[in-house]
């Protein structure tokens, strides 16, 4: 896009930072994602620098991430406690109230202010010193990018940087939905699943989001295998299954009646 921005119709431009936001959910939320449960490569060396690349690539640090997402994993999307913290750091239930999900919209495009970098490098310093300062390194490259750009071109970055923004407010749109109407207190159910073709096809089977929690080693390739196996404990469990792909989880119908008494017998009782 940096050499197209001066050689084509501003029109041109927006079509393909709009490609751009998207991009960066779908390697968010599959390339990235899959890289952290299974690593790509046996050499260390190749993870390593895949995972530079990554961060370059997404505008972040993968390790930052991994350490977020393995957060995530061990909360599952938990709602506060007393004190009114989440384990997991990204819950949609962490801003909400009376133990209810936050807004979509408030999620989407408020959780990118609410990262807390310190938090993420305390807690990677305290797991292994070592990948903290990796981790600084993937932030600084990154950062180290967008500036040259922007010396090259301050148009261009101007013109980047708000898409950039978009791509990973639609990252947190797609994780919204991935847990909006799950059961945070049963662990078949954590996640909430869509099994719409194209989108598991194009996603990774980003998809079987309840599979996934439920077994978060298991590959990408071997999710309808693992739902085969355990399909009539989820529909006893009560899984929440939506039609569309996450990130258009606005357009399904909200909870039915049976979801939302699951919610409520769910809230912690204070």
């Amino acid at each position: 896009m940096f050499y197209l921005f001066p050689r084509v119709p501003l029109w041109v431009m927006f079509i393909l930072g709009f490609v751009y936001s998207v991009s960066i959910s779908w390697n968010i939320n599959g390339i990235s994602h899959n890289f952290i449960h299974n690593p790509y490569f046996r050499s260390p060396l190749l993870n390593r620098l895949f995972s530079i690349m990554e961060s370059i690539t997404v505008g972040f640090s993968q390790i930052f991430y991994e350490c977020i997402h393995m957060q995530h994993h061990k909360g599952n999307a938990d709602r506060p406690d007393e004190t009114g913290e989440t384990v997991d750091w990204i819950s949609i239930y962490k801003h909400g109230h009376d133990g209810e999900a936050e807004h979509p919209f408030k999620y989407t495009f408020f959780s990118f202010f609410r990262e807390d970098p310190k938090t993420v490098l305390k807690e990677l310093k305290r797991k292994d010193p070592r990948e903290a300062f990796w981790g600084v390194l993937e932030l600084a490259s990154f950062v180290t990018t967008f500036v040259v750009l922007g010396i090259l071109n301050w148009r261009y970055i101007c013109f980047l940087l708000p898409f950039w923004y978009f791509g990973h407010c639609l990252s947190y749109l797609n994780g919204y939905y991935r847990h909006y109407g799950g059961n945070p207190d049963e662990p078949i159910a954590w996640g909430v699943s869509t099994y719409e073709k194209l989108y598991n096809w194009t996603w990774f089977f980003n998809g079987y989001h309840a599979e996934h929690h439920f077994r978060p080693k298991v590959h990408w390739t071997r999710m309808q295998a693992l739902r085969d196996q355990i399909v009539e404990q989820q529909r006893a469990a009560g899984v929440r299954v939506i039609k569309v792909p996450h990130a258009l989880g606005f357009l399904e119908h909200d909870l039915t009646p049976d979801e939302r008494a699951r919610e409520l017998q769910s809230k912690p009782v204070c």
